[in-house]
Parts: C-alpha cells; structure tokens; sequence
C-alpha cells in the first residue's frame, strides 16, 4: 500500500506543478482565467482504485504538500483532500470503472465537494477562507474542465497500473 501512496502523491506532485505553471500561463495565453485541478483528479483516481485507506493518506500527503505550494492556510488542502480520498475511495468496488461516464462523474463530484467545503469553511471562518462564488463563472469553468479531462486522465493512470493501482490478489493472499 505504501508504495501506492508513495507513488500517486508523485503523480500528484507532478500535476500540481504543471497546472500551477505550464497549463496556468496556457490557460492565460487564450484568455482563460481557470485551470483544471488535475491533481484533484488524480486523487480520485488513486482513492477509488485502491480505497478508502489509500485515500485518505495519499489526499493527507498530497494535501499537505499542496498546502506548502500555494499561500492557501496551512491545513485547507490537507482537510478537503483528506475528505475527497477517503469518500472516493468508499465507493471502490460499488461501481465499474468506464471509460468516459464514471471518471467523469467522481472527477465532478470531487469537484462539487470541493467548492462546498470551501463554502463551508468560508462561512465558519468569517470569509478568511477563500471560496468559489457560486454565481460566478470560475467553479463551472473548472467543473466542465475536470469533467471533460477526466476520462483522459484516468486512461493516461491506467497505463501505470503496476505504480498506481494494488494488485488485489496479492492483497488477498496476505
């Protein structure tokens, strides 16, 4: 399991620096002031490959090291993505991974679940949290964004089976 952890929170790494650099100064170049959260993604990825447990540590140390990279409140990150591992990772086993429709509904509702948290948190934190408004054209931009790379994603994962996704009958056997 450690393995898996240690190697979804690199993948995670990864994205998090091209969407804060490449894929930001792109979106920019055509007038775009939204970037998909494709480390979100692969959060969700590893969490309903490998559960519940796999989850929550990989969104714990990935959010922790999202927390260092941006000027977000030590601890936002590590608490939304927690909570997204630990529910994706719930509902492995319960649905069969397509290739288009259930990468695209969990990358949504992660997403979803995202914005409400920080809503949430803004609201008991006096506003001294940053949240989407819900009126505004950034939280959907971004939602249509990771619903519609999504599919991409999870098959781009998939090829990394072997680092990403636990081998369930060697689990089985232990």
């Amino acid at each position: 399991m450690l393995k898996h952890i240690v190697w979804a929170n690199i993948f995670i790494i990864i994205a998090a620096l091209l969407q804060s650099t490449l894929f930001s100064r792109l979106f920019l170049f055509f007038h775009i002031n939204v970037v998909p959260d494709i480390a979100l993604c692969v959060l969700v990825f590893s969490a309903y490959v490998n559960g519940t447990m796999t989850g929550q540590l990989t969104g714990f140390s990935s959010g922790l090291f999202l927390d260092f990279l941006s000027s977000a409140p030590l601890g936002l990150n590590l608490f939304i993505r927690t909570i997204v591992g630990a529910l994706a990772g719930m509902i492995r086993g319960t649905l069969i991974l397509d290739a288009v429709f259930l990468p695209a509904g969990l990358c949504a509702a992660a997403t979803l679940l995202k914005a409400f948290l920080l809503f949430v948190l803004n609201i008991l934190f006096s506003g001294t949290i940053p949240a989407y408004p819900w009126a505004g054209s950034t939280l959907w931009i971004e939602l249509l964004f990771n619903t519609l790379l999504a599919p991409f994603l999870f098959d781009f994962l998939k090829m990394f089976d072997k680092l990403l996704i636990r081998d369930r009958a060697h689990d089985n056997n232990t």
